[in-house]
């Protein structure tokens, strides 16, 4: 997230070479997760204690499996629509393009969602946007989804403490996502409160960015929009997805262990492994196996799981961000029809400058040329 405030048009590369480079990266880092979702197929077929697992993945039912792929890119556009309520300064179709690109990013690059946001970053700075505003708006997005993300974990663990946790094991796994989920909460909310008390400290601009994103989150949802939607949805179908595959291996989970292991296994994104192969599949697992789910079937709900959850997203990244990459230069090499007569000047990307010579009262009459409307 701390990415973007480096960055500026006098760092960016010229138009011609960045996108080659771009592409280069892009396509080695697909190259990479296809040989290693293979590795991942081969090692399930090979490892003799693993081909229960394979058999298990044979035999799953094909609707389930569907149903997945469907909950998946639900989840996936529910994040366009709450993209667009913190982005609404960019026209709609680029918006999409650049949420569709985050998520690819977020599937390929470890770090739990910040290398999806200096990605998108990266390219909302050379859409004209301020680093100020993305960093603002950036982390509103990233606390509000993290907010319903701990909303869901003590939800959770509350379900579950009520529904017969009686003894201390299982009062141990409800209850330590409670304190912990609480924990983060208030720990979040506090950091505005302290810099609003000491104001004439010298904080460092990085709290001071977090507190800007803390607020915004919380003013967003101060004026309801069904735009906020996007935020349960995104989760919510993720969620679903995984459900989808246990009740593919035919043994479904009951909501509360699973939003439980869904949300504590995730955490082992934080190992930068690209693209979370194999570290994912044991976090998953090993924490739905503990909130009680069966080992092969937990393996192999997981593994499918995550081939789709990183192939629906990556996929429609590379085409986001492909989109995207052919706009901003077009932007810069043929002039369209503006969107409206009150097309915001920032809006127009920052390469259109370079293409137009320097000149930017040039640039600034080409735009993306996109008409606004709902998602």
């Amino acid at each position: 997230m701390r990415t973007t405030d480096t960055m500026s048009t006098a760092n960016l590369v010229t138009p011609e070479d960045r996108p080659a480079a771009g592409s280069a990266r892009l396509g080695r880092r697909v190259s990479v997760s296809v040989l290693l979702s293979v590795a991942i197929g081969s090692m399930v077929l090979a490892v003799p204690p693993l081909r229960t697992v394979a058999s298990q993945i044979a035999h799953m039912h094909l609707e389930w499996v569907a149903v997945a792929v469907a909950a998946e890119l639900a989840s996936c556009l529910a994040f366009v629509v709450i993209f667009r309520l913190f982005f609404d300064e960019l026209p709609a179709t680029p918006a999409r393009e650049v949420a569709w690109t985050e998520q690819g990013s977020g599937a390929l690059l470890p770090g739990v969602g910040v290398g999806a946001l200096a990605i998108g970053g990266w390219l909302l700075r050379r859409s004209g946007m301020s680093t100020r505003s993305i960093v603002d708006r950036s982390s509103a997005l990233f606390f509000l989804t993290s907010a319903v993300n701990v909303a869901a974990l003590v939800s959770a663990g509350v379900l579950l403490a009520v529904r017969g946790a009686t003894a201390p094991s299982q009062l141990l796994r409800a209850g330590t996502p409670i304190l912990g989920g609480l924990a983060a909460a208030a720990t979040v909310l506090a950091i505005p409160l302290l810099i609003r008390r000491s104001p004439r400290r010298n904080w460092p601009s990085w709290i001071v960015d977090l507190s800007a994103g803390i607020i915004r989150a919380r003013r967003s949802l101060l004026r309801p929009s069904w735009r906020l939607l996007g935020a349960l949805g995104y989760l919510a179908f993720d969620i679903a997805a995984l459900g989808a595959t246990f009740a593919a291996t035919g043994h479904p989970l009951a909501v509360a262990p699973l939003t439980l292991g869904y949300l504590i296994g995730y955490l082992a994104n934080l190992i930068p492994i690209l693209g979370g192969f194999g570290v994912l599949e044991a976090g998953l697992a090993g924490t739905l196996v503990g909130y009680g789910a069966p080992v092969t079937q937990a393996a192999a709900a997981v593994i499918v799981y995550h081939a789709i959850a990183f192939w629906i997203p990556s996929l429609g990244g590379l085409a986001g961000y492909t989109l995207l990459r052919r706009r901003l230069n077009h932007a810069g090499t043929a002039t369209v029809a503006p969107r409206s007569s009150t097309l915001s000047l920032s809006l127009v990307p920052a390469t259109a400058t370079a293409y137009c010579g320097g000149n930017e009262d040039i640039a600034r009459s080409r735009a993306f040329g996109q008409t606004s409307r709902p998602f």
